[in-house]
């Protein structure tokens, strides 16, 4: 079996090639044309992302054709594919597979799964998964394990400005305003339907990370976590957040990723926050 994810992963290269998963392009449009959001590094982005401003640049999912000619290629050494993509919440990437799928049935046996989240959370699910394949496990099983990571996993970020969130049309302008002339930095989660909700707002960033790992500590307690600390171009504050986790939570493994340029769209440099999953759901898989 081989699995299909996305970009919105923030799996790197390296990582794909080791988990033998491939991922599905997703695209951002610049007023000079499309580029795979995978073909550009995150500095050059974010560079050209400040230089459009006011301007903003789009995004667009996978059409259902490039999801077709990926499984047929696919199909051609491995009939069985599981497709798992950013939450169908949040993009229409998982409606493009389907609708992919659908034209190459006769060719390939493809499974969907939505991980109802993203970034770093869909990064977990995508890493037990290819992980439970190599080490054979069922389908049945994967499923469920995929379940209890997907409803045991947090999301959460802040960011140093609405003003992206804004431009690209995710929160209403005249919110947007108000946050800026209050000097809002709001702490933003994944929900468990697959959506935005804010968890609150500081008058500073400091205050905002601080909200940001109450919650966290909130949920998890002391339980054992694995955190995938995030952030755009913002990497001091990573560090400070990732010292703010191992004062107040039992961290059992961190690492640090970059956010992919295809999300940073949305956010702007200024994002940081983290995935948090219990290692209990993870270290039977990472040897």
């Amino acid at each position: 079996m081989k699995i299909v994810t996305d970009c919105a992963a923030d799996l790197s290269a390296e990582e794909l090639e080791q988990l033998g998963v491939i991922a599905a392009p997703l695209f951002i449009n610049f007023p000079e044309g499309e580029i795979n959001a995978t073909e550009i590094s995150a500095d050059d982005f974010y560079n050209r992302l400040e230089a459009m401003r006011p301007a903003i640049p789009t995004t667009a999912q996978p059409s259902a054709g490039i999801f077709a000619e990926l499984y047929r290629k696919i199909a051609e050494k491995d009939k069985e594919i599981f497709s798992m993509h950013i939450s169908s919440g949040l993009s229409g990437t998982l409606n493009s597979a389907h609708d992919g799928g659908g034209q190459v049935e006769s060719e390939a046996k493809v499974s969907y799964w939505d991980t109802l989240t993203l970034s770093g959370g869909e990064r977990f699910q995508v890493m037990a998964a290819a992980l439970a394949i190599k080490a054979g496990w069922t389908m049945s099983a994967i499923e469920e394990r995929l379940k209890k990571i997907r409803e045991n996993t947090e999301v959460i970020y802040t960011l140093d400005t609405l003003e992206y969130l804004a431009r690209g049309g995710r929160i209403g302008r005249v919110k947007a305003m108000a946050g800026a002339l209050l000097n809002l930095k709001p702490v933003i989660r994944v929900d468990t339907d697959g959506k935005y909700s804010t968890v609150g707002n500081g008058r500073t960033l400091s205050k905002s990370m601080n909200m940001l790992t109450d919650s966290v500590r909130e949920k998890y307690g002391t339980t054992p976590v694995w955190v995938t600390m995030l952030h755009g171009r913002f990497a001091e504050k990573a560090d400070l957040l990732a010292a703010e986790f191992k004062e107040k939570l039992n961290v059992a493994k961190l690492e640090v990723v970059r956010i992919s340029p295809v999300l940073g769209v949305h956010t702007g440099p200024g994002i940081v926050g983290a995935g948090i999953v219990p290692m209990e759901l993870m270290s039977d898989l990472v040897k």
